[in-house]
């Protein structure tokens, strides 16, 4: 099968949408990413897969914590800020939990330490320990075949 295809097949899953975020010497790092799923209930733990090319990836590896935040519905624009789709600044809503740097206003924010690494492919899945989050009641941001949706 060629590359073409199997993004296609892999689209046809329908994700919610995440900007993972950490911070080295002050300096904030985030990325808009799909790939997150939960792991264990005990010990908690979440999974995020990084590129190896990613900016984030090294510092996540550097810095050995992160946040996942998920995003609601009304934050398509900062998935974009995130994804490198938007040229021009924008404000990023940015706050502090459990001395992470979180996207303020998020769906959940999960403060994560980092738990375990594995090489897959051309990705990094890091697994985070979840130390703390915060919820609230709101639509998500869904993501499906290659395009922004809406619940309703």
């Amino acid at each position: 099968m060629d590359d073409r295809l199997f993004k296609t097949a892999m689209g046809k899953f329908a994700t919610g949408v995440t900007i993972v975020t950490t911070e080295v010497k002050g300096d904030l790092h985030g990325m808009t990413a799909n790939a997150f799923m939960s792991v264990s209930l005990d010990p908690k733990l979440v999974l995020i897969s990084v590129a190896k090319h990613a900016n984030s990836h090294d510092i996540i590896k550097q810095t050995g914590a992160f946040a996942v935040n998920i995003l609601k519905e009304s934050q398509k624009e900062l998935s974009q800020y995130f994804a490198n789709q938007l040229k021009e600044d924008i404000d990023i809503p940015l706050d502090r939990f459990e001395e992470q740097p979180i996207i303020d206003g998020a769906l959940v924010n999960i403060a994560c330490t980092l738990y375990d690494s594995h090489e897959a492919g051309d990705h990094t899945l890091f697994i985070g320990r979840v130390e703390n989050l915060m919820v609230q009641d709101e639509e998500p941001l869904l993501y499906f075949e290659g395009s922004y949706k809406q619940c309703k």
